[in-house]
């Protein structure tokens, strides 16, 4: 079998030059963006998420998520309406109030933060979770974030990540718990380098050769669909594209790239997903050869099929979030620096058990069962008569 190389992105089009204008803005969107994330998981987050938690998972799961949503919803701010990303959606539209399972692409470092650009527009940004490599957890204060959000850690070694993502999943079966679940089979980002070992890969063993993509791994949405299936609406396959070409964390941050990404939706039925794992891993396949496909006519083409399925982001919605996560933010670095000596300790006690919590993928369990009981038993009363 012949081996090719990726194909290229549009030469002709240039990045933005990084000025000393966007060097500046982007510091200080980053700053922003990580003061108001250590503050609200601090004071807010730890509440919602701990405290809450030992009465009620899912009422601490509904308060954690609107908390998040409105510090999510900053960055596609960031990337759409400072940076003047366009971001471009096609296929199907994706209905509100779903519990759905997002297959996805993985281009580049940050395809799931573009994610966040599309629950945004569905409502479901708080409750948007990602099967995302270990490594991201020990990020400064976003590793904090991703833990109080349940994000699932993997080592891509399936002997560590079984237990523990079969743990996790049978957490989340409730179906009246909303759910955005995102999942990157390939299992890391897409370069040149690793597509000439996949693609080595599939010639040794007679598998298809890829060029957009890598070939998928089939343990970790297999284990998806097995704790999972039930409880879905459906299953979304999300392709993205980029352009000039595929961006960075940093290009994002300064807004030098990218200037289009373009985000292709099909919807997928549950009951045509396989229940066993050989004939899963041959649907995935043949799931993944699709995506290569629509990636190739995107790169030749310039676009997706049936684009336009999503509006622009409101520029009112979004700047009376940024101003109450800002305002929110001030009011409690206040209370940190120049308040009462207790507020210091707290904020200390808080950081010193997200670290822990983060570390070891701790949660606490519901210890008071008041609400719950309360609810019932007000419920029976309400029957009886």
């Amino acid at each position: 079998m012949e081996l090719r190389k990726p194909l290229d992105l549009d030469k002709n089009e240039k990045l933005r030059a990084l000025t000393p204008f966007r060097f500046l803005r982007g510091v200080i969107c980053l700053l922003v963006l990580i003061s108001t994330a250590f503050m609200m998981l601090v004071y807010i987050g730890f509440v919602t998420a701990v405290i809450v938690r030992l009465f009620s998972v899912r009422y601490s799961r509904k308060l954690t998520s609107v908390v998040f949503a409105s510090w999510l919803a900053l960055w596609p701010f960031l990337f759409e309406k400072i940076n003047k990303t366009k971001v471009v959606f096609s296929g199907v539209t994706v209905p509100d109030k779903e519990r759905i399972l997002l297959l996805a692409n993985h281009r580049t470092e940050v395809d799931w933060m573009y994610i966040w650009d599309l629950a945004l527009r569905k409502g479901s940004l708080g409750y948007i979770k990602y099967v995302l490599k270990s490594s991201l957890m020990n990020l400064p204060v976003f590793g904090w974030a991703f833990q109080i959000l349940e994000f699932i850690p993997v080592h891509r070694k399936w002997e560590i990540d079984e237990p523990i993502m079969h743990k996790m999943l049978s957490t989340l079966k409730d179906p009246q718990d909303p759910l955005w679940l995102a999942i990157f089979p390939e299992g890391t980002d897409f370069t040149e380098q690793k597509s000439i070992r996949s693609q080595k890969y599939a010639a040794d063993h007679g598998l298809p050769i890829l060029t957009n993509v890598l070939l998928p791994k089939t343990k970790g949405f297999f284990a998806c669909m097995e704790e999972l299936r039930n409880s879905l609406d459906a299953v979304y396959d999300v392709t993205i594209g980029y352009k000039p070409r595929c961006p960075f964390f940093l290009d994002n941050v300064f807004g030098i790239n990218p200037s289009e990404v373009h985000i292709h939706i099909r919807r997928l039925s549950i009951s045509n997903i396989p229940d066993s794992e050989e004939e899963l891993g041959i649907w995935l396949m043949d799931t993944f050869c699709l995506k290569d496909k629509l990636l190739s006519e995107f790169y030749s083409k310039g676009h997706f099929p049936n684009e336009g399925t999503e509006k622009e982001l409101c520029m009112t919605k979004s700047l009376v979030n940024v101003v109450a996560a800002l305002t929110l933010t001030s009011i409690c670095t206040f209370l940190t620096f120049s308040s009462f000596v207790w507020f210091k300790i707290y904020v200390l006690l808080v950081c010193l058990y997200l670290a822990f919590a983060t570390k070891f993928n701790y949660r606490p369990s519901p210890i008071f069962c008041f609400p719950t009981r309360w609810l019932k038993q007000n419920n029976v009363r309400q029957a009886l008569d």
